[in-house]
This record gives C-alpha cells, sequence and structure tokens, in this order.
C-alpha cells in the first residue's frame, strides 16, 4: 500500500486497495492526499476563531481508550481526499461521520489487541518506512515533513499514522494471512469453474513382436503363426530381451529398433492393444492378441501423463512510470510522459530515461525492464497497449491504476501455457479473494470482543 508496486503485480493490486479500506479507510494511503488539501480541509489544528477555543469531546471509548472528536475530524478529512482522489462520490456527512467512526473503533481494537500480543514497531523499523515514502513523493525526509507541515499536518501525527498502519499489517499477517489454506481441490475447482483446466492425456511407450499372418489364412497357416507365437512366449523367458526376440521372431518392420512404436497417445493406439496393456506395469508383457495383420506381443517399455497445452503470446516489455497523485495531475503526468518521449525519439535511450525519471521503484534500476509477462499478468490497460505494439516501438501515454507508463515493447514469443503456472495464477487468485473475506471476518469478529461505548448524544 506504501511502495507501488510494477505493472506484474496486477493480481496482487486489487487485494492491496480493499486492505487499505478493510484496516484504516484509506489511513496512510490517503495520507499523501492530504497534502494538497484545500484550506476547508487542512487546518486541522486551527482554532475556529481567535476568541474561541475549540474544547475535544470523547465521541467512543473502546476497551480503556477513547476516541475524540479531533481524531475523527482528521480521519474524515482523510477519507475525503482519498475519495475525492479517486474520484469516488462522497457520502452525506452523516454517513461519512458513522462510517469513519465504526472503522476508528475497529482499528483502535485491532490496535490494542496488538499490543496485547506483543506486536511493536522500532524507531528504526519507522524510520525506513518514512524514508520510503518520501523518496515515493521525490523529495528528502525533511523536505518531507515541510510539505506537510505546510499544509498544518502534524508530522508526529504522520509517524504515528503510519506505525499504526504497519502494526496493523502485521497483526493480519500473523492472525490472518499465515493461516490461509488453499487445497488443491479448491484450485481443481477454481479452473473448472474457469472454463481453464488443461487436459491431462496419458502416453504409452510400447514395443511389438509381430507374427504376420495373411488376409483369410487358411487353418494350417494360423496355426503355423501360433506356434511361432508360443516360441516367441518361450524365448522371453529370462535373461533375454524382449529386443533381442523382437529381432529373432517379429515380422515388422521396426524389429531391427527393438520393434518400439515410440510415445503414443491413447486415441494413436487401437483399442485392441490398450486393452491388452490395460494393468501392465512398465516392463510388463501382455499375453498374444490377434489383429487382421496377424499376432501381437506386447510390451508396456513406459507409461507416463502429459498435458494438452495451449500455446500463449508471452510479452517482455520495459517502461517508464509516472504517478498521478496529490502533486502531479493526470494531465501534468501525461505531458511530462510526452516530453519523455520526444526524448527518446532523439535519440536518448530509454533504460536511461527509465533509470532517472520512472517512478516504478521495482523496475527502474533495471532501466524499465519487467518480466516476460504472460496473458492476465499486468493490469488490462497495460496490457492491451502493450500487446498493440511491435517490438521497438513505443506506446503513446498509457492511463492504469499506478499512473501514466511509456511502454516499449522489447520481445515477444509464443509459450505452452504449462499446468504449474495456470495453478499457480489460481491459487493466488483464490488466495485474494479468500484473503478479503477472511480479513473482514477477523476484524468483525475483534471488534464483537471488545467494549465500545459510542456517546451518541455527543455527536
Amino acid at each position: 500500500m506504501i511502495t507501488l508496486p510494477t505493472p506484474l503485480l496486477k493480481q496482487f493490486a486489487p487485494l492491496l486497495d480493499g486492505l487499505a479500506r478493510v484496516l484504516l479507510g484509506l489511513g496512510l494511503a490517503s495520507m499523501v492526499f492530504v497534502m494538497a488539501l484545500t484550506s476547508a480541509y487542512g487546518q486541522a489544528t486551527s482554532p475556529r476563531t481567535q476568541n474561541t477555543q475549540l474544547i475535544d469531546r470523547v465521541l467512543a471509548i473502546v476497551n480503556r481508550e477513547v476516541i475524540t472528536a479531533s481524531e475523527l475530524a482528521r480521519r474524515e478529512r482523510q477519507f475525503v481526499a482519498g475519495l475525492t482522489q479517486q474520484g469516488i462520490a462522497i457520502p452525506s456527512r452523516a454517513i461519512l461521520r458513522e462510517q469513519v467512526l465504526e472503522r476508528m473503533i475497529t482499528d483502535r481494537a485491532m490496535l490494542q489487541l496488538a499490543r496485547e500480543t506483543g506486536i511493536r514497531i522500532d524507531e528504526i523499523t519507522l524510520d525506513r518506512s518514512i524514508a520510503r515514502i518520501a523518496e515515493q513523493n521525490g523529495v528528502s525526509v525533511s523536505g518531507f515533513r515541510n510539505q506537510l507541515e505546510s499544509e498544518g499536518i502534524s508530522f508526529a501525527a504522520f509517524r504515528e499514522d503510519v506505525r499504526e498502519e504497519i502494526t496493523l499489517t502485521r497483526l493480519r499477517e500473523r492472525e490472518v494471512d499465515n493461516k490461509l489454506q488453499i487445497t488443491e481441490a479448491e484450485v481443481d475447482t477454481f479452473l473448472a469453474a474457469q472454463g481453464q483446466s488443461l487436459q491431462k492425456t496419458e502416453e504409452f511407450r510400447i514395443a511389438q513382436i509381430l507374427i504376420r499372418i495373411p488376409e483369410n489364412p487358411s487353418p494350417a497357416v494360423v496355426a503355423e503363426a501360433e506356434s511361432r507365437v508360443k516360441k516367441a512366449q518361450e524365448a522371453l523367458r529370462p535373461p533375454r530381451s524382449f529386443a533381442s526376440v523382437v529381432r529373432e521372431f517379429s515380422d515388422a518392420q521396426d524389429r531391427e529398433q527393438g520393434g518400439s512404436l515410440g510415445w503414443r497417445t491413447r486415441d494413436r493406439l487401437p483399442t485392441l492393444f490398450l486393452d491388452a496393456i490395460s494393468g501392465l506395469k512398465p516392463g510388463e508383457i501382455s499375453k498374444p492378441v490377434r489383429s487382421p495383420n496377424g499376432f501381437h506381443i506386447l510390451q508396456l517399455e513406459d507409461q507416463r501423463s502429459g498435458l494438452r497445452t495451449q500455446e500463449v503470446s508471452v510479452h517482455r516489455a520495459r517502461h517508464i512510470l509516472l504517478r498521478v497523485d496529490a502533486q502531479t495531475s493526470e494531465e501534468q503526468a501525461r505531458r511530462r510522459a510526452l516530453e519523455l518521449r520526444r526524448r527518446i525519439e532523439l535519440g536518448t535511450e530509454f533504460g536511461k530515461v527509465a533509470q532517472d525519471h520512472s517512478q516504478d521503484l521495482g523496475s527502474a534500476p533495471r532501466g524499465g525492464e519487467l518480466d516476460w509477462a504472460y496473458p492476465g499478468d499486468t493490469v488490462p490497460e497495460f496490457e492491451q497497449a502493450m500487446v498493440a505494439l511491435s517490438p521497438g516501438q513505443i506506446s503513446d501515454p498509457v492511463r492504469s491504476a499506478f499512473g501514466i507508463h511509456l511502454i516499449q515493447l522489447l520481445e515477444r514469443k509464443r509459450e505452452p501455457l504449462t499446468e504449474q503456472r495456470l495453478r499457480t495464477a489460481a491459487r493466488l487468485a483464490l488466495r485474494d479473494e479468500k484473503l478479503a473475506q477472511a480479513v473482514a471476518d477477523w476484524a468483525r469478529e475483534v471488534r464483537a470482543n471488545a467494549y465500545v461505548e459510542i456517546k451518541r448524544d455527543d455527536r
């Protein structure tokens, strides 16, 4: 929630946003928006008038701790800023206060649980987290502090917001994340529901001894062939190898290759052969079976399970990300992206521009390069723009949930969609789905187990 992920983390972006809402009602994720609030929301600590002193009131008691009117007002401003930034309609004041207060009550109960169970965030961890936030905003820690304070936001209060978010994240990881289990049966059901299961197919490697008989043979010819079959069976006793007996008795053209038919799927073997090898283990030999061509003695050399794989296009790209936030509007980020694109077109290397200007901290040091992306790995807007490019081509500015991207396609190829990859993707999707519900259930349970008294007359 604090660190902006690369576009390849598509499967985690909706989850992080959901957890931000569940845990902190847009807490720290929305704090960066507060820097740009207008004076209508930004003067949290100012007196209403020079002659009036604001008296803080207790609005709720959570176990032995209180939530005051000033705390609620501050959290309301954060919530409004977050909704405004995301373009979400702001509810009525009464509904907003009710929702924010309930979120604060749950958060307070969780923080108390964290303290009771020994979760502590040391100053070094806190300092590092704030340094990362400042870096993401393109300023030093002191510069970031000045920005906050210029908007009337207490840096000490901001630090505590960060501390609380880290605390709640660690509590959630211990109480929910690490206990979440995804079974193989659930993966199978998920894939079946999505129509994405890869069909498994059995393959057999078979060798044969063929004692050929002509079409419409006489009884004497059949008897002679049966005699040869018996001799071949007797010759198959240890220590003779099947291949040596093939070379002595078989009439098939594959005799010199030991009679091996190679790997065959079920649909490439006659039913007669499948019935003959049914129940055999690798290395075992069947009883003689008769076909229109003659008598066959079969050895099951080996057996394996394969996959009817489908090929998909995979892409390797690099990008430059410019965030849209309280300091940079979408239009400003788009204009900046166009400037960077013109610079690249005039000869500056894409990777150098990405290193200097991309705000994706994961890929910028690598010149913006991303890993190979399979279908569905990236957010839809990014993927749609990427697949439309030719290798070497650079996109127009692309808007996604992460900001504005310039994308250059480096390479495209076709690869089989492996079962392991499909199951891994399904497991991650299931975990995201179950985790959001599990966190919500856990939060309700923590809230239910806390003593809560709401001072409604004071609200």
